[in-house]
């Protein structure tokens, strides 16, 4: 048995030791041949990069404790406000246009708003600069406003001459009219000047503009209107305020001090405006609230009191002009009188509640304030409607009027007869700053009464028509608007701006008594016959 199992095994053996059997084929890979001439085993070992270990600690962020109480009202806004923010989402998902209109719209957006905040960064820096510029080129005006005074009024006899200085204009304001011209108190290089139109079959738009000596280039501040410019006052006290009268009836008052183009204060038909075109507006002192107030005056014969209560106008009418005499309100059945139509009016310089309004009728009414029934004195004035009245600042009894039928009269206001005061009658071409010709009149009624010691042509073209005058407060200095938007400064001549000098053995009066005798003296002066004036 042992043989043939080893015999056995012998065979087995065989059979794997064969090259040729299938197993040695399966199990056995066969050898790599390698290279016998130089072939050499190469090996290589690379570093290991050391560890390193990095960690950061924080400050922990601030705490605070707070603590509030919750009450019904904080509840109820904060539902409210949300109530809000949803409909606003709302109404903006309604709205909400295509892609590429939102980005065009977002770009544009933050063009502007990168614009106007690098505006607003230089726009103070960029208008002192603009001055600058403005002051060196037009440095020669500059010098003559100052400085020069014209020697050859020595040889005129009394008469002057009107030096121009700066012209300003506005482009869009080309074809408007300067219907109001009025100086600043507080700055008097600043002036303002309203536009709109004299032409009341062509209506429109309006517009306020602020100018500056300083810089006659530009304005300083401009306010488009919807309709025009009639009339204007500046505070004399608050120089940022600004009462303006509109020809639709409207009265507005603009701050300077607020951004923006619209006025803080404006009159509509539920809070009193006018039906008619307002011809003229006045500040007046606070009342005993301490609360700004102004009057107007308009055609539809209402004298009217506007106070500037928190973010309202309220209006009171003070008195309302008929043909007959004042209106009271009386019962609803009683017979309407005729509306005078008001033009013009002035306040008394010392007596606060007294002042004047002129009609178109041609009257002059004396009222009160607080006497609203009837007027306290009536004057038969002229013959056409009273463009203009104005108290005299010097004598409390003097005043003036002008009007449309070519004559401008001096009255004392406790004679109600003319013949107490002083006509003068002047050319058609020249009447209340209104001229045909473009020519300015100065008058001295201390050396001639009757006759104007200058005349002179202010405008370069021939149809141009002057609408307004001014007199700066401080400065000898007059401002002229025409019918094309045009305000030209001129400076008075020494002849122009002499005072009267006091005779031999009398002192000038001083203070408002003896104010009153002077008025008186020349007042008699005027009294004299027209012979022995010549």
């Amino acid at each position: 048995a042992t043989p043939v199992e080893d015999g056995g095994e012998v065979e087995e053996a065989g059979e794997e030791d064969r090259p040729d059997s299938v197993a040695s084929k399966t199990d056995k890979k066969e050898p790599k041949l390698t290279n016998q001439f130089n072939f050499s085993e190469r090996a290589s070992q690379t570093l290991n990069n050391p560890l390193r270990e990095r960690s950061c600690q924080t400050e922990p962020p601030p705490r605070s404790i707070f603590s509030a109480t919750a009450n019904q009202w904080e509840i109820y806004d904060a539902y409210v406000e949300e109530l809000q923010k949803q409909e606003k989402n709302k109404e903006k998902q309604k709205a909400i246009p295509s892609k590429k209109d939102n980005e065009k719209s977002k770009k544009k957006m933050m063009l502007m708003e990168t614009q106007g905040d690098d505006f607003t960064k230089v726009g103070k820096a960029s208008k002192i600069f603009e001055r600058m510029v403005n002051q060196n080129t037009f440095d020669d005006i500059a010098q003559d406003f100052k400085y020069f005074e014209d020697a050859s009024d020595e040889f005129r006899d009394q008469e002057g001459t009107l030096l121009p200085l700066w012209k300003f204009q506005y482009d869009k304001a080309k074809r408007l009219s300067v219907t109001a011209l009025c100086w600043n108190n507080k700055y008097q290089d600043l002036f303002a000047a309203g536009m709109g139109s004299y032409d009341f079959s062509k209506q429109g738009h309006g517009m306020l503009v602020f100018y500056s000596l300083k810089n006659s280039a530009f304005p300083e501040y401009i306010y488009p209107t919807n309709s025009g410019v009639l009339c204007l006052h500046i505070h004399e006290q608050h120089s940022h305020l600004i009462a303006v009268g509109f020809y639709d009836g409207c009265v507005a008052v603009y701050n300077l001090k607020e951004e923006g183009l619209e006025p803080v204060y404006k009159s509509t038909a539920k809070t009193g405006k006018h039906t008619d075109p307002v011809w003229q507006v006045r500040w007046q002192n606070d009342d005993m609230d301490n609360n700004h107030n102004f009057y107007s005056v308009s055609s539809d014969g209402r004298v009217v009191s506007w106070t500037l209560v928190k973010n309202e106008l309220v209006f009171t009418d003070i008195i309302r002009l008929s043909v007959n005499g004042a209106v009271s309100e009386g019962p609803e059945g009683a017979q309407q009188p005729i509306i005078a139509c008001g033009t013009a009016f002035d306040f008394h310089k010392q007596i606060d509640y007294l002042f004047l309004v002129g009609t178109e009728e041609g009257k002059i009414h004396k009222c009160s304030k607080t006497y609203s029934s009837q007027f306290l004195e009536t004057y038969n004035a002229h013959s056409m409607a009273v463009d203009a009245v104005k108290w005299n600042h010097f004598h409390p009894k003097v005043f003036i009027s002008c009007s449309s039928d070519w004559t401008v009269k001096i009255w004392d206001h406790t004679i109600k007869d003319l013949s107490s005061g002083f006509t003068c009658r002047m050319c058609q071409k020249a009447i209340s700053g209104h001229n045909t010709d473009g020519t300015v009149h100065v008058f001295d009624l201390n050396i001639n009464k009757y006759e104007a010691i200058c005349q002179q042509s202010v405008v370069a073209k021939k149809k141009t028509k002057l609408t307004h005058i001014e007199f700066n407060p401080i400065y000898p200095i007059i401002i002229v608007g025409d019918d094309r938007g045009y305000v030209t400064s001129l400076k008075l001549s020494p002849n122009l701006r002499k005072k009267p000098k006091a005779k031999k053995g009398q002192e000038l009066p001083k203070g408002p008594e003896v104010e009153i005798a002077k008025m008186e003296k020349l007042l008699s002066l005027l009294r004299e016959p027209e012979q022995n004036a010549v």
